[in-house]
């Protein structure tokens, strides 16, 4: 199987080199050419590198691991090269100009790609490509889910037809990621973290159930198992920019929380439903 892997940075470089380990030629697309490196790694000769956007045509299945703010511009980008490729969205997060979520833009700009799925699961892309186990809920079609278990044989998949949930999940976990990031500093006590951690999470859920999730999502891969890595290490880029926040500093990079915060509670406002908790912290963070 030739797999399109469009975004190069860690967490796309380190699908393609798990999906070339389980036996998948690659085209892994760059809009400059370069990928992320990975201490220690070295990229599997079946990974091909590429800036030409045409190479995704011949291409059997796409992977889109794109950051939210530029899913959409890419996507536009690939439109003349879709094929009825089944495509599975590796992004999490929010449009940060609307609050879309990255199947709402598909349908949006790419109506024709019926056969999708989204990959969502407690990952570091480091761990990934130095061949750490860990699992991924991918939700989608029945065509969708068996591409992406072929081609990512070597993670745990856990198949699921709950993309919207998939979908709030991790959006959530990287808005509640932050918010934890941000406690670890400005609570009081851990008791107070705990606290606002549980009700920050059951609102997030309370949105994904008004939108048709369900919920047993919440509580697979997608679900408690990303939120448990994302919203208890430093090593996730949220978690770190909520505590950078609550130094007074800037985060460092593309930090996706701030985006899902914002779309979370647009959303939920639109809803009717009340996000106390998820308001109070933007406006604690400056955020708002």
């Amino acid at each position: 199987m030739k797999v399109g892997v469009i975004g190069a940075g860690a967490w796309g470089t380190a699908l393609a080199i798990i999906s070339a380990r389980g036996g998948a030629d690659v085209v892994l697309w760059s809009y400059d050419g370069n990928h992320k490196e990975f201490d220690g790694v070295s990229m599997p000769d079946t990974v091909h590198i590429t800036s030409n956007m045409s190479e995704m045509a011949a291409c059997d299945v796409w992977l889109i691991v794109t950051p939210a703010a530029y899913f959409r511009e890419t996507l536009r980008q690939a439109t003349a090269y879709y094929n009825n490729q089944p495509i599975i969205i590796c992004t999490k997060g929010a449009e940060s100009t609307t609050g879309d979520f990255m199947s709402e833009i598909m349908a949006a700009e790419l109506p024709s790609a019926t056969d999708y799925g989204v990959l969502s699961g407690p990952q570091f892309a480091a761990e990934v490509a130095r061949g750490i186990p860990t699992g991924s809920t991918l939700a989608g079609t029945q065509r969708a889910c068996d591409a992406g278990r072929a081609v990512l044989n070597q993670l745990y998949i856990t198949p699921s037809d709950d993309v919207v949930g998939a979908e709030i999940c991790g959006v959530g976990k990287n808005a509640v990621a932050l918010i934890c990031g941000y406690n670890s500093i400005a609570a009081s006590g851990e008791n107070e973290r705990a606290m606002l951690f549980t009700r920050a999470w059951n609102e997030v859920m309370e949105i994904g159930l008004r939108c048709g999730a369900q919920m047993r999502t919440f509580l697979g891969l997608c679900g408690i198992g990303d939120l448990f890595l994302s919203a208890t290490s430093a090593t996730s880029r949220n978690y770190a920019g909520g505590m950078a926040i609550a130094q007074g500093q800037p985060p460092a990079g593309t930090v996706e929380g701030i985006f899902a915060l914002r779309g979370l509670i647009s959303r939920a406002q639109n809803l009717g439903v009340p996000t106390p908790v998820l308001i109070d912290m933007q406006k604690k963070m400056n955020l708002v």
